[in-house]
């Protein structure tokens, strides 16, 4: 399954490694249709580089947050949000986003981040110890690919790791588009259960993870639905965006084998591979629309106050405009300004937790397995698509023992 699906929006496409062809067609600027019968809606798509940074660097005259009120016109003042929403970043304008952006900083501090790369590297080595003992052939994506970042999102929020596997059962089921809404709504009823009772041993005694960073030097200003809601966004986003990334990077690698040897040759080549493969992957499709909120001029056409735009991040990413042959995989380019984790306000505050857990990833992967390959390099590669983020099903690779 090459990632083609017709019936979807045109901005989810995808063929196999690459956006597909009439995503590229569109143009940087154009009209698409979203949903179907009485549910379908016209909307704006940017698909160029400079138009996408344009909208999402524009949150004075572009809204994030959703509307669930006729009478809340765009540009309007009023901040009702259903309680699912509350915590969730990407549903914050500023100065609200602000606020709630600036309590959160503490637990994404370079600090932090580097005080987790001890224990990153437990984790995937854990992983890789189960995939060698599994014997070859193995699936990475079983394996590996869906399992570190779950469990290095555990660590960051500071779950104690004798309930790392039932908070990421519950927090999985909660979120899984695929199950019967009585039973997401169950599975969340447990899970949010679990999420009040640790934040209240958080308030009272914190801990060295995000939540006891952010109670202890904020905790009067931040309220338990909000760090719930947080919760809730780090792990649909963190876990489904490095679970396709580290899946998708190393069928690119093992498709382009030379691009190999940057992994083994320090952490600067490493981490400008990651960055490179970060670009030419773009697993997340599109932020969340965007709302005008007063009439404005993108790429020569006027979008009405009112009217949505999408962001197709894999299509900017590959705007000859940002980068000479971006269809091709250069793991040596020098890095360029490429919109995975989005731009402006709205960047992605674990931009570099990703990072970091993909270069620790790749880099012990092939350390483990120097001769690492496809099992079969003639079976049919089954992609991910109706998860919010582009990946893998399966990825059956071998090595020699």
């Amino acid at each position: 399954m090459s990632g083609d699906d017709d019936s979807r929006p045109v901005h989810v496409r995808r063929h196999d490694l690459d956006p597909a062809d009439e995503l590229r067609a569109a143009g940087p600027l154009s009209r698409i249709v979203v949903g179907t019968g009485a549910d379908a809606e016209h909307t704006w798509m940017a698909a160029g580089h400079a138009e996408v940074r344009q909208v999402l660097g524009d949150h004075q005259r572009f809204s994030t947050r959703r509307r669930f009120d006729r009478r809340d016109e765009a540009g309007g003042t009023g901040v009702f949000r259903p309680r699912e929403l509350v915590g969730n970043l990407m549903d914050y304008d500023p100065p609200e986003h602000t606020r709630l952006r600036h309590l959160l900083t503490p637990g994404f501090t370079q600090r932090r981040i580097r005080a987790l790369a001890p224990r990153i590297e437990e984790i995937v080595a854990d992983r890789l110890d189960e995939m060698e003992r599994s014997g070859s052939p193995a699936d990475l994506v079983a394996m590996v690919a869906d399992r570190v970042p779950g469990a290095v999102l555990c660590e960051l929020i500071g779950v104690p790791r004798d309930d790392h596997d039932m908070f990421l059962q519950l927090c999985h089921r909660h979120l899984d588009a695929s199950l019967s809404a009585r039973k997401r709504a169950a599975a969340g009823e447990t899970f949010a259960r679990y999420l009040v009772a640790m934040m209240a041993r958080e308030r009272k005694d914190p801990g060295d993870g995000l939540f006891g960073a952010v109670v202890a030097e904020h905790g009067d200003t931040i309220t338990d639905e909000e760090l719930r809601g947080v919760c809730v966004q780090l792990m649909l986003a963190g876990d489904d965006n490095v679970s396709g990334m580290l899946g998708l990077g190393v069928l690119a690698l093992l498709r382009h084998p030379g691009q190999i040897t940057a992994l083994r040759a320090g952490d600067q080549a490493a981490d400008r591979a990651v960055d490179e493969l970060i670009r030419y992957l773009t697993v997340p499709y599109a932020p969340t629309p965007r709302t005008a909120r007063e009439d404005v001029t993108i790429g020569g056409q006027v979008i009405r106050a009112g009217e949505t735009v999408l962001c197709s991040l894999p299509a900017a990413n590959r705007d000859p405009a940002l980068a000479p042959d971006p269809d091709r995989l250069d793991v040596t380019r020098t890095p360029v300004p490429h919109v995975a984790f989005g731009h402006g306000v709205h960047h992605c505050l674990g931009a570099a937790l990703t990072r970091l857990q993909l270069r620790i990833a790749y880099t012990a992967l092939w350390d483990r397995f120097p001769d690492l390959r496809l099992a079969d390099p003639d079976a049919e590669i089954m992609f991910r698509t109706t998860t919010p983020a582009y990946g893998l099903t399966t990825l059956m690779v071998a090595w020699t023992p």
